[in-house]
């Protein structure tokens, strides 16, 4: 995604949420809270389960999967949230998929998308995500900074997501407590794990960490687990032939 994709993916957000309408605020969701879950539970590394139709790195993915039922997969098969993907334009994704998925597990459900505005944090708790996600490259730190509280304030948490250590400090200093790290490179679109155990380096005690992107096997996973609390998968369970399986083996035995 480079710099310039960023920005064209920014620009039909723009358009897209000039024509959203201001939802009245429903209730939040029941589940427990993502922060305290993985911190009373840092001896596994947990799997944050990605529903995704597309992408724009690898096209289709899996057009014909039935979002419900791999999303109770996941969730029986010891997942701790599901993230997924509502951006309709880039990704396939849908503000119903989320609907659909929330009234059916009792699991944390992650909006996945590139959120600017507060009718996308509203719409996205009316949808029964209990978590969104922020890019911190997609917004100034003071904007940042309002839509985190903005979404704080209606009782939801947010991952908020870094590439870089630049972006990994404003994390901190916004205070965040559920941090992302994407191993996928803003401008050359490249994965690469090795950027998760860079910043490592300089995490904080406070915070949850979560590894995403690049993470198909157990090796890759065993990688990252003694730095990071979870890590968020798409891909390879979205093209797995046994998904229960596959969330069993990525799930590392911290010990």
């Amino acid at each position: 995604m480079s710099k310039e994709f960023l920005q064209t993916i920014l620009k039909q957000k723009e358009k897209e949420v000039a024509s959203l309408e201001l939802e009245p605020l429903q209730p939040l969701r029941e589940t427990y809270k993502l922060y305290d879950y993985l911190k009373n539970n840092a001896n596994k590394l947990q799997i944050i389960a990605e529903v995704k139709k597309a992408s724009p790195s690898l096209g289709d993915i899996n057009l014909e999967v039935d979002i419900v039922k791999q999303a109770k997969t996941y969730q029986d098969s010891g997942a701790v949230m599901i993230s997924v993907l509502t951006d309709p334009f880039f990704f396939k994704g849908n503000i119903d998929y989320l609907r659909q998925i929330s009234n059916q597990v009792k699991i944390p459900t992650l909006a996945k998308d590139f959120i600017i505005d507060e009718k996308q944090i509203i719409r996205s708790r009316n949808a029964g995500a209990t978590v969104i996600l922020l890019i911190v490259a997609a917004l100034s730190e003071t904007r940042l900074k309002e839509l985190y509280d903005f979404a704080t304030g209606l009782g939801l948490e947010v991952l908020l997501e870094t590439h870089n250590l630049a972006e990994l400090e404003v994390a901190h200093r916004i205070g965040a407590k559920i941090i992302g790290v994407n191993n996928r490179n803003l401008v050359t679109f490249k994965t690469d794990i090795n950027t998760s155990l860079e910043l490592s380096t300089a995490f904080k005690e406070g915070p949850v960490y979560i590894s995403e992107s690049a993470i198909f096997t157990k090796e890759d996973a065993e990688l990252v687990a003694p730095f990071f609390n979870g890590i968020l998968v798409g891909t390879a369970l979205m093209t797995a032939e046994n998904v229960a399986e596959k969330v069993k083996e990525l799930q590392i035995d911290k010990g």
